[in-house]
């Protein structure tokens, strides 16, 4: 189950959205070639990505920022832009280019953070845009919780596309990122949980002055949740294909 676009379209372009999407994709283009040699790899990853230990002892604050424009393969990179192009271009309409800017920049240094203050001696190499990412969903939440995001659904061999208000998505995978968190031993890797919670929270928190300056509880009545302006609405075309029945 995983998003692939919502309802709520953006009065502007996104610029700054496109070009953090261009950043990723192609500081991961620039160490692609890394992939096929294990040790060359390690040696980068050790060198630019957010490993809690070597922060600690050796404060190599720049990790902070770095970390968030490395990825682990190409679906971890795709899974972060597809989060980041359904998201981002709405909170970035509302705050404004410069604005978004920094506030995706500081979600991305907050995660690392929150991830350091939970697993301080792990010596895991923590890479990815997602904590940043998270934050920018803790931000849409909380200026569209209704909007619709289309979820497509995948049972086996079962392709399904369902509508679900914001609230519910962003809500149940926020939940999910705090199991993982409690549910994992510490420095066992794989996932960096407490970075999406915490980028999730910070984001929240960083966008509450623009909801006041919205109108705080008024710009939710005014706008019963959903984005201020008229939703998109997408139609599905049946097949040209006949359907043949059996005899």
């Amino acid at each position: 189950m995983f998003p692939i676009r919502d309802h709520n379209p953006s009065g502007r372009t996104p610029y700054v959205t496109y070009a953090l999407m261009a950043a990723n994709i192609g500081i991961f283009l620039s160490y692609w070639p890394l992939f096929t040699d294990p040790y060359a790899l390690n040696a980068f990853y050790f060198q630019w990505a957010l490993i809690p230990a070597k922060l600690m002892q050796q404060g190599s604050v720049e990790t902070l920022v770095t970390s968030m424009f490395l990825h682990g393969g190409l679906m971890h990179l795709a899974g972060n832009m597809l989060f980041l192009w359904i998201f981002g271009d709405n909170l970035e309409d509302e705050m404004g280019h410069l604005r978004y800017l920094g506030f995706y920049l500081a979600c991305g240094i907050g995660a690392g953070l929150a991830q350091l203050v939970f697993e301080p001696f792990s010596p895991v190499p923590m890479v990815g845009a997602s904590g940043a990412i998270a934050g920018v969903m803790g931000g849409y939440l909380l200026l569209f919780p209704k909007a619709k995001v289309d979820i497509l659904i995948i049972l086996v061999v079962i392709f399904r596309i369902l509508p679900l208000p914001a609230w519910i998505m962003l809500g149940l995978w926020f939940a999910l990122q705090l199991f993982g968190g409690l549910s994992t031993p510490t420095g066992g890797g794989g996932v960096a949980y407490w970075a999406h919670a915490g980028g999730f929270i910070i984001g929240a928190a960083l966008t509450l002055p623009l909801l006041r300056r919205l109108g705080g509880t008024r710009f939710w009545e005014r706008t019963h949740g959903h984005p201020p302006h008229p939703e998109a609405r997408y139609a599905f075309r049946r097949s040209p294909i006949p359907k043949v029945r059996r005899k």
